[in-house]
C-alpha cells in the first residue's frame, strides 16, 4: 500500500486552468474513459485517526495484523523498520508528549494535521511531489468570509497547538496561524477506508486543485496515503474536472447550506440550478388524506434538527439511547415520508450504525436492506456510498450464513469499486479472498 507501488497515468493530459466562476481548476486535454486513473498525488502529509492505531500503519496507512510499536510512546503502530523510519519527523512531534501528557494528550487531528504540516513546511520549504499544480502555501483560506464563531474555534485550535507541541516547534505569529488553520479547514481531505469508516486526515494539494460539482465526472479514493483520481464518466477533451466535496444523498437547499458553511460558495450545476432529483429525495407517503404543505415542511424542519441532535447525542449518550432517538424519529417521520425520503435514510443510517456496534447483525441487516435501493436511485453512479452499503450487506449476509445474499451484493459492491478503486486495488482483493473463503 506504499505509495511508490500505485500505478501512474500517463502525463501531459491535464492543466491546470482559469475556470469561470470559480477561480483555479483544472480540466482535460485528452478523453479519459470510465474508470480510468486521471492522476495520483501522495500526500503532502497525513495524520492515522487514533482510534485506528493498531490496525493500521502510523506511516503508510495499510491494514494489517502483527504491526510493530513504537518503543518509546508504545502508542504509534508499524508495518516495519522503513515506515518507522519514514513517519520519524512527524511522528517525533508527539511521540515525547504522549509519555509527558498521558492521558491527558487530546490535540483534535486538524491540529495534528497542522502541526504536521508547519513541521514539513520547516524541513522541506521546497515545492514537494505532492504539489506539481497547486503548492499548499497558494491555498485558499476565504478568512474575510470567517464569522465570529469560526475565528473562535481557530483560536482554540491554536491555543491546543500551542499547548500541546510547544516543546518541540517553533510557531509563526498568530495571524499566520489562522490563515493557515483556515488553509486546512477548507483543503484537508478525510481518508476513508471501503466502508467509508474514517482513517485519517491529510492533505493533497493537487488534489485540492478540483472544484465541486453535484454531477462529479471523478471521484477520489485512496490507496494507503496516496489518492487516486479516476474518472466515473467519459470525460472529453476540454471538460473541466469535478469531484463532489460533500455527500451528495440530500436535497439541493440541504447541499448548499452545507457548502455555504464549510467552503463558502453555492454550486451552479445543472442538478442544483434544475432540482430535478429533489422531489424524489423529499418523496411524501401516499395518504388518502395527504399531508399539507406546511405540514410537509415542519416535518422537514424537524429532521433536520433531530440529525443535529443525533449527531451531538453521538458524543454523550449510550448506544441503546441513541437507538432510541432513531427508532422516535423514524416513527414520527415516517407519518409524512416515505421510507426512501432521505431524512428517513440518513436516520435509518444513523440506526444501522448503532446495531453494527451493539453487534446486533439482524437489525443491521434489516435496516441496510430498506436503506439500499433509494441508495442506488439518489446517488451518483460509481457512487462510495452505495459501493459501502453493498459490502456492508454482503459481510452481513455471510454472517448471518446466507452465501446467496452475501455474494450477490459483494459481487455489486466489487462492480462499483472496479471503476472507483482500479481492479488492482488491494480492498478489492480483499473482497475477492472472503468469496473464496466462503
Amino acid at each position: 500500500m506504499r505509495a511508490e507501488a500505485a500505478p501512474q497515468p500517463p502525463p501531459g493530459g491535464l492543466e491546470p486552468f482559469a475556470s469561470a466562476g470559480r477561480g483555479r481548476g483544472l480540466r482535460a486535454r485528452r478523453r479519459y474513459a470510465l474508470g480510468e486513473l486521471l492522476f495520483s498525488c501522495p500526500a503532502y502529509t497525513a495524520v492515522l485517526t487514533v482510534s485506528e492505531r493498531g490496525g493500521h500503519c502510523d506511516g503508510c496507512f495499510a491494514r494489517k495484523e502483527g504491526l510493530s510499536k513504537c518503543g518509546r510512546c508504545k502508542q504509534a503502530f508499524y508495518c516495519n523498520v522503513e515506515c518507522q523510519k519514514e513517519d520519524w519527523p512527524m511522528h517525533k512531534l508527539e511521540c515525547s508528549a504522549m509519555c509527558a501528557f498521558g492521558q491527558s494528550w487530546n490535540p483534535s487531528e486538524t491540529v495534528r494535521l497542522t502541526a504536521r504540516i508547519l513541521a514539513k513546511q520547516k524541513a522541506h520549504p521546497e515545492r514537494t511531489e505532492s504539489e506539481k499544480w497547486l503548492a499548499v502555501k497558494e491555498f485558499e483560506s476565504h478568512l474575510d468570509k470567517l464569522d465570529n464563531e469560526k475565528r473562535e474555534l481557530i483560536q482554540n485550535d491554536i491555543a491546543a497547538l500551542h499547548h500541546f507541541y510547544s516543546k518541540h516547534m517553533e510557531f509563526p505569529d498568530n495571524a499566520v496561524l489562522v490563515v493557515l488553520f483556515a488553509q486546512v479547514n477548507c483543503n484537508g481531505f478525510t481518508i476513508e477506508d471501503e466502508e467509508l469508516s474514517h482513517l485519517g486526515s491529510a492533505i493533497f494539494p493537487d488534489v485540492a486543485l478540483m472544484n465541486h460539482s453535484c454531477c462529479p465526472n471523478v471521484i477520489v479514493t485512496y490507496r494507503g496515503t496516496l489518492a487516486e483520481v479516476r474518472a466515473v464518466k467519459e470525460i472529453e477533451p476540454g471538460e473541466e474536472i469535478f469531484t463532489s466535496y460533500i455527500d451528495l444523498l440530500y436535497p439541493t437547499e440541504d447541499r448548499n447550506d452545507r457548502l455555504r458553511d464549510s467552503y463558502f460558495f453555492n454550486c451552479d450545476c445543472r442538478e442544483c440550478i434544475t432540482k430535478e432529483k429533489d422531489k424524489e429525495k423529499l418523496e411524501i407517503r401516499k395518504l388518502n388524506d395527504p399531508p399539507s404543505a406546511e405540514a410537509v415542511w415542519d416535518m422537514i424542519k424537524y429532521a433536520r434538527n433531530v440529525i443535529e441532535e443525533f449527531r451531538r447525542a453521538k458524543h454523550y449518550k449510550s448506544p441503546t439511547e441513541l437507538l432510541e432517538i432513531c427508532e422516535l424519529s423514524l416513527d414520527k417521520m415516517g407519518a409524512v415520508f416515505e421510507d426512501s425520503n432521505v431524512y428517513m435514510l440518513h436516520m435509518m443510517y444513523q440506526a444501522m450504525g448503532v446495531c453494527l456496534y451493539m453487534q446486533d447483525w439482524e437489525g443491521a441487516l434489516r435496516y441496510g436492506q430498506k436503506i439500499i435501493r433509494p441508495y442506488s436511485k439518489h446517488y451518483p453512479s460509481y457512487s462510495l456510498n452505495v459501493a459501502s452499503m453493498w459490502l456492508k450487506l454482503g459481510r452481513l449476509y455471510m454472517a448471518l450464513e446466507n452465501r446467496t445474499a452475501g455474494v450477490k451484493a459483494l459481487k455489486r459492491a466489487i462492480a462499483i469499486m472496479e471503476v472507483a478503486h482500479g481492479k488492482d486495488h488491494p480492498y478489492i482483493s480483499e473482497i475477492k479472498q472472503e468469496l473464496e473463503d466462503h
